[in-house]
């Protein structure tokens, strides 16, 4: 008896095993498929899609110099250093590429993957979206852009208290911070990318 009962186990182990594999692998191929795609394309090519997933042009030309990426981490980690290597005027290129949180503009993949980012916005109530609104404009006055947060995953009230609690910032602070989510995003947005 407990030989059967083991034999089963394996195999039920065996099979949820099987099915974990087979559900990963059409997305792992996916994503190769898409990688070897961006490093055989050409310069512009590349530049062009990734400045979807970050708006600064130095930031798209350098990642897509860096190519060929093994893998999607080495493509991760370009990414990032090279964002932390640019100039505040790169960041604030790709700051304005952004809609405004709450603002509904969808006519490029970025601002349909900014509307899917912003959709703890969508169910807002209207004094909710009236104070983002007012704060957002504040924000750009003291600041001088708009606000950037990563919005994945963040409720409409999220959004609000810390853009709230951003506005107390040096600008010197506020724009590490800004830079800070930009790189957030960038990350997510590479993902969809490379899974599209």
């Amino acid at each position: 008896m407990r030989q059967l009962v083991a034999a089963l186990a394996l195999l039920v182990e065996s099979r949820a095993r099987k099915a974990v594999t087979s559900y990963r692998t059409p997305r792992r191929r996916l994503v190769l498929k898409s990688l070897n795609h961006l490093n055989a394309e050409t310069a512009a090519e590349t530049q062009k899609k990734l400045l979807k997933c970050c708006g600064s042009t130095a930031w798209a030309t350098k990642v897509a110099q860096a190519r060929p990426f093994s893998n999607v981490d080495q493509l991760k980690k370009t990414a990032e250093r090279v964002w932390w290597s640019l100039e505040p005027d790169d960041w604030l290129e790709a700051f304005s590429s952004h809609p405004k949180i709450g603002e509904r503009k969808a006519e490029s993949t970025s601002h349909g993957w900014s509307e899917q980012e912003q959709s703890g916005v969508k169910n807002a109530s209207d004094d909710t979206r009236q104070q983002l609104a007012q704060l957002n404009r504040k924000y750009e006055e003291k600041f001088g852009y708009i606000f950037i947060i990563c919005a994945t995953g963040k409720t409409s009230n999220q959004m609000l208290s810390n853009l709230e609690g951003r506005l107390h910032n040096s600008p010197e602070k506020e724009l590490h911070i800004a830079a800070a989510e930009q790189a957030k995003i960038t990350a997510l947005r590479l993902e969809k990318l490379l899974n599209s």
